[in-house]
């Protein structure tokens, strides 16, 4: 049902937390298998077990780590491999802004602990959740952590079980978080803004990544996007 109080749209408790949690741990199934790609391609890489460990736990992208392997010798070129991975994770400036409004509330330090473990699909759940008129702050957060806990169990798991698969792409592993947020564009809202917004920042993605350098799509797609949903704003009734 919808929060007819604002003010409980801002409220981050520990059950809202824990509920967020519970409801994540069905989709980290699947980033557990994401996880597992992840660690078994660092493993081939020749990455140690201790720094694709300590990248999944700090880094927390999937995207950009694999971009980072692409890279990754025995001379690592520092700047392109720290401008791939900004143009990758550059969305989430765009992120951090559509959730200033409920996250503006809260104490510093536990707004930027929350942002901590955003990703693209606790952020859609807790936007769909805030755009229902619900609480989506505990799904922000909790959902964050059981991702978090997903990726790093999925790393730990490649790194040491994962050569009994010789072909991870070949199974869809790289697939399992762009089909979530596909579903979640499904099940959002509908109507003609909408639909014109997605297509927007779809064809500014195609068109960056035909013509432009390589990752520079998701920055792209993210910002036509973005700007054209905050120069057109959805009339309030």
């Amino acid at each position: 049902m919808p929060v007819h109080d604002e003010k409980q749209l801002h409220v981050l408790t520990a059950a809202l937390t824990w509920s967020g949690f519970r409801q994540f741990l069905p989709i980290s199934a699947f980033v557990v298998l994401f996880g597992l790609a992840f660690g078994l391609a660092a493993t081939q890489t020749g990455l140690g077990t201790e720094t694709s460990l300590v990248m999944s736990a700090l880094v927390f992208a999937g995207a950009s780590q694999f971009a980072a392997l692409d890279l990754w010798g025995t001379q690592v070129p520092l700047v392109p491999l720290a401008l791939t991975v900004f143009a990758i994770n550059a969305r989430h400036l765009l992120m951090g802004a559509t959730l200033y409004p409920w996250l503006s509330s809260l104490p510093p330090a536990k707004r930027y602990g929350v942002m901590l473990v955003a990703s693209d699909a606790n952020w859609a759940m807790s936007m769909q959740a805030f755009g229902a008129g619900k609480p989506g702050l505990g799904l922000l957060l909790g959902g964050g952590l059981a991702l978090w806990l997903a990726w790093l169990l999925g790393t730990w798991l490649g790194i040491y079980f994962g050569s009994a698969i010789d072909d991870p792409v070949s199974f869809g592993l790289d697939m399992v978080m762009g089909c979530f947020l596909l579903a979640m564009v499904v099940g959002g809202q509908k109507n003609l803004r909408i639909l014109i917004i997605w297509a927007v920042a779809a064809l500014a993605s195609l068109l960056a990544y035909w013509y432009l350098p390589s990752n520079s799509h998701v920055v792209v797609g993210a910002i036509a996007g973005g700007l054209l949903g905050a120069l057109w704003m959805e009339k309030k009734a």
